[in-house]
């Protein structure tokens, strides 16, 4: 139960931020892209942006209406998670201001943040282990 609210709660995390990429956080959201990733991707700062917010939308849906592929959905989310650090390194490097992130201090946190949305995405999305039938055996 507490797994189906955490991944639950995580596509709607992962949908309100794709729309945010797609609307009013997009022109924001540029200044969190490195220098090198423009180059790296051959996309301009816009199109990776807004394909993050398309990737995120997916994600987000995957998470709810594919249950049968939790888990390989879970291990692309926190890939995806693993993905764009570096722009959220850059972001507390240069301390620009994004959407949400206006201050040091909330640019640190986030940061702090990047590993427990990983676990998140890979605990809300693995299947609970169960006792085997030789543990059930001694508590009859």
């Amino acid at each position: 139960m507490a797994r189906t609210a955490g991944r639950g709660a995580l596509a709607l995390l992962l949908v309100a931020a794709g729309v945010s990429h797609l609307s009013r956080g997009r022109r924001g959201y540029r200044i969190v892209v490195p220098e090198w990733a423009p180059r790296m991707l051959r996309l301009d700062r816009d199109a990776i942006i807004v394909a993050s917010g398309v990737v995120e939308l997916i994600l987000g849906a995957a998470l709810v209406t594919l249950p049968r592929e939790r888990r390989r959905i879970g291990a692309v989310v926190a890939a995806f998670f693993v993905a764009v650090f570096p722009g959220n390194v850059h972001q507390w490097r240069t301390g620009l201001p994004a959407p949400l992130m206006r201050t040091d201090r909330a640019r640190f946190i986030r940061l702090l943040l990047q590993p427990l949305l990983v676990a998140w995405a890979l605990w809300s999305t693995s299947v609970p282990s169960r006792p085997s039938p030789r543990s059930q055996k001694g508590r009859r």
